[in-house]
Order: structure tokens, then C-alpha cells, then sequence
């Protein structure tokens, strides 16, 4: 299984950047959660995460990349080392060349074109730097925001998953939502 390869510095756009989630953005992570209080939902989790968990998972991060099962990516402003969000690439398939994408930015910041552009971003890296051909992005058919940033990236919606993901003890249906390299250059 390829291993995600190193940045040599941060992704960029005039919006957004982005490197590698580190320890250091479990503060602002904690706070994200305590200003919205549904974001856990919208990420599909049981609960808000804890300091510990995080911290576990960050730990967890090198081995993930190192053997190809997902990365995460900090979401900073240009000039910034302040997490203001995180996208999470996971469920890879390199035989395939397909991963799945999710993002979330902090509420203070939303409605500025951050999780479009940062979705771009690592698209681009993902398409550049390993080789990967789709890039897909699942989300509940209620959550507007999403789908308005997946749409205003690039992403074409593709259509409804009924019954999909096990979350919180129910099926739930989720919105497909994919881009290819070849999207990227429209949308340029």
C-alpha cells in the first residue's frame, strides 16, 4: 500500500492553507466543537471528541499516512499556524484510485470560501502528488452547507444513498458527491 508522500511546505491558496493536523490544533479542535455544538454530528461521530481522544488520534496520524489509510489536513489562513478547521481524507482505495474526503471549518469562519478552497487544495495534492483519480465527499441531504461548498470545489453531486452509513445507531441516508482531476481545470 503507497504511503501519503511528505509536503515540502503548505498547500495554498489566497483563502486558505493547509499542512499537515498536528497536536498543537487540539485547542482550537475543543473549541470548534464547544461553538457548534452539532459539528460532531455533521462528522458522523457518537459525541464531541475529548482532549484525550484527540491526542490519541494525533499520535496515530504518522502511521496513517505512512501506511496509506488516511490523512488529515490543518486548515490555517495564509500567514496562520491557528487551526481553523481540518479536512480528513480516509476510506482509500489505491487499487482504485479513490479516497474519501470530508471537511469542517469553525464557525466564526464559515460562509468565506475556506472549505471550498481548501477541498480544491487537497485535491489537487491528491491528484498531483499520489496518483489518485476520485475524490469523493458523502454528507446527510440536509446539510446545505456542505453541499454548497462540495459544489462551489467543484464536486458533482451524483445522487442519494439510501440506507448508506451506520451513525449513532441508525442507517442514514448520505448525498455522493465525487471529483475527478478533469474537474479541477473547469473549475479552475
Amino acid at each position: 500500500m503507497p504511503a501519503f508522500p511528505d509536503l515540502a511546505g503548505p498547500l495554498r491558496s489566497p483563502v486558505a492553507e493547509l499542512r499537515v493536523a498536528a497536536e498543537r490544533d487540539i485547542p482550537e479542535i475543543l473549541i470548534a466543537h464547544q461553538d457548534d455544538p452539532e459539528l460532531f454530528l455533521r462528522l458522523g461521530l457518537e459525541r464531541p471528541p475529548s482532549g484525550a481522544e484527540l491526542g490519541r488520534r494525533s499520535e496515530a496520524e504518522a502511521e496513517m499516512r505512512a501506511t496509506g489509510q488516511g490523512v488529515r489536513f490543518t486548515i490555517v489562513a495564509p500567514g496562520s499556524d491557528v487551526c481553523v478547521g481540518q479536512v480528513d481524507v480516509h476510506r482509500v482505495d489505491w487499487g482504485e484510485g479513490i479516497a474519501e474526503a470530508g471537511v469542517w471549518v469553525a464557525p466564526a469562519l464559515r460562509g468565506r470560501g475556506i472549505a471550498p478552497a481548501a477541498l480544491r487544495l487537497v485535491a489537487g495534492y491528491l491528484f498531483e502528488s499520489c496518483g489518485l483519480a476520485r475524490l469523493e465527499l458523502l454528507t446527510e441531504p440536509g446539510n446545505r452547507a456542505l453541499l454548497a461548498a462540495a459544489r462551489q470545489a467543484g464536486f458533482v453531486q451524483e445522487g442519494l444513498l439510501r440506507g448508506y452509513l451506520r451513525e449513532r445507531g441508525r442507517r442514514v441516508d448520505v448525498i455522493m458527491l465525487s471529483l475527478l482531476p478533469r474537474d479541477l481545470t473547469v473549475n479552475a
